[in-house]
């Protein structure tokens, strides 16, 4: 059995909202030095050692992730 982890964030040209609010709270907490946030998706998927890169791939572009405004990274 292996852990998968896979991490989704919005793609750097689509506006974040979470992550404007969650930058707006830090201000209001008096934290500085954050320029900026960018909210996600954190998945931990325990695989057999069989499963492919290419299905754990398929498996985030097309369930765990929208391609068009996400893009996700994987870590076995």
């Amino acid at each position: 059995m292996a852990r998968v982890v896979v991490d989704v964030v919005m793609k750097p040209e689509i506006l974040d909202p979470q992550g404007q609010a969650i930058l707006g709270a830090l201000g209001r907490l008096g934290i500085e030095g954050v320029r900026g946030v960018r909210q996600g998706k954190h998945f931990e998927l325990d695989v057999d050692e069989s499963v492919s890169e290419e299905t754990l791939h398929r498996l985030a572009d097309t369930l765990l992730a929208n391609p068009v405004i996400e893009d996700f990274s994987i870590h076995r």
